[in-house]
């Protein structure tokens, strides 16, 4: 997290005579705790090896349209991600420096991802 979203916002107390000036004040400061909120929620639920590639957009509105440009992607875009992960199943290989629990760790997130995309694998391929 930036220093942004964990200081301390001091609210403006009410001063008699004072309420419209406490007013504006106070949705103001409403805006910015939601603002701030909005951000550190969308950063936390980024992937932590995606938290710090984001973490430079200041607000949640820049940050949420990163974020779709990134995973979102348009029409032509999904369907070439869809096809190299088709590729990269029909390649897949146990690697000689990984154990069985990574191999089959690999394989889980790749059927995910094309789940993901629509592709529904059969399980007798997948044994």
């Amino acid at each position: 997290m930036d220093s942004q979203s964990t200081q301390t916002i001091k609210l403006p107390i009410l001063q008699p005579g004072e309420y419209d000036l406490w007013k504006m004040r106070m949705e103001q400061e409403g805006t910015i705790r939601e603002e701030l909120k909005a951000r550190s929620t969308l950063l936390m639920a980024l992937p932590n090896d995606h938290q710090l590639k984001f973490n430079s957009y200041k607000d949640a509105k820049t940050l949420m349209q990163a974020i779709e440009n990134r995973f979102g992607g348009n029409t032509a875009t999904k369907k070439t991600q869809k096809n190299l992960l088709k590729q990269q199943y029909e390649n897949f290989a146990a690697s000689s420096s990984e154990v069985i629990m990574q191999t089959y760790e690999r394989l889980q997130k790749l059927i995910s991802q094309l789940k993901m995309h629509g592709e529904v694998i059969p399980r007798e391929d997948i044994n």
